[in-house]
C-alpha cells in the first residue's frame, strides 16, 4: 500500500504565491557599524543610480544592435564592451543595496518609475544623436553619483563612497570620453 502524500515527490509546486518579507524603501539592520539613516540615505541614492544604470545598459544594447555607418564595426564593439561594464555595475550597485540591508530595485516595470534617463524613441535614430544619447545619461549618472558619493562619506558610508567613486565614476568618465571623442570633427588632412 502506498501513501503518495507520504513520499517525496519529483514534481515542482508550481504557482506558489508568498508574503513579501520586507517592503521595498526599507533596510533591516546588519552589524555594519552604520547608522540607520545612513543606509537608509546610501539605499534610496544607491537605488536611484541602480535604476539609471540599469536604462544606460539597455541603451547601450539598443544602439550596439542599431549602430550605422562608415564606423558601425567600432561602434558596434565598443558599445558592447561598455553595456558589459554596465551590467557589472548592476550587480555590483544592487549588491551594494543588500549588503547594506535594503531592496535592489530590480523589476524593469519599477526600474522605469525610479530613472530620470529619457525614453529613446522606439525607431533608430542617426549616429550622432545616438552616441548623444548616450553621452545625457552618462552625465545624469555622474551627477547624481558625485552628489551621492560625498553625502555618503558625510554619513560615514565609506563603502558606497567608495563603490560611487571607484566605479560608476570613473567607468563612467571614461566611458563618456571614449563616445565623446566620436563626436569631435577632425580636420582633413590634406596632401
Amino acid at each position: 500500500m502506498t501513501n503518495e502524500t507520504a513520499r517525496p515527490s519529483s514534481q515542482p509546486r508550481l504557482h506558489q504565491k508568498g508574503e513579501i518579507i520586507q517592503e521595498f524603501g526599507t533596510v533591516k539592520q546588519f552589524p555594519l557599524g552604520l547608522s540607520y539613516d545612513a543606509r537608509m540615505y546610501s539605499c534610496q541614492r544607491l537605488n536611484k543610480v541602480l535604476a539609471d544604470t540599469q536604462i544606460l545598459y539597455g541603451l547601450y544594447k539598443k544602439h550596439h544592435w542599431l549602430m550605422r555607418g562608415a564606423t558601425f564595426y567600432q561602434l558596434h564593439l565598443v558599445l558592447d564592451k561598455h553595456a558589459g561594464e554596465q551590467l557589472d555595475l548592476v550587480d555590483t550597485l544592487a549588491e551594494r543595496v543588500q549588503t547594506l540591508g535594503g531592496v535592489a530595485v530590480g523589476d524593469p516595470r519599477h526600474v522605469a518609475e525610479l530613472t530620470s534617463i529619457p525614453r529613446p524613441p522606439d525607431g533608430v535614430e542617426e549616429v550622432p544623436a545616438m552616441l548623444s544619447r548616450l553621452l545625457e545619461a552618462h552625465e545624469s549618472i555622474l551627477v547624481d553619483a558625485h552628489e551621492a558619493a560625498a553625502r555618503a562619506a558625510d554619513a560615514g558610508d565609506d563603502g558606497t563612497n567608495d563603490l560611487l567613486v571607484s566605479q560608476v565614476i570613473r567607468t563612467g568618465e571614461l566611458q563618456t570620453w571614449f563616445l565623446a571623442e566620436h563626436l569631435v570633427d577632425t580636420p582633413l588632412v590634406r596632401a
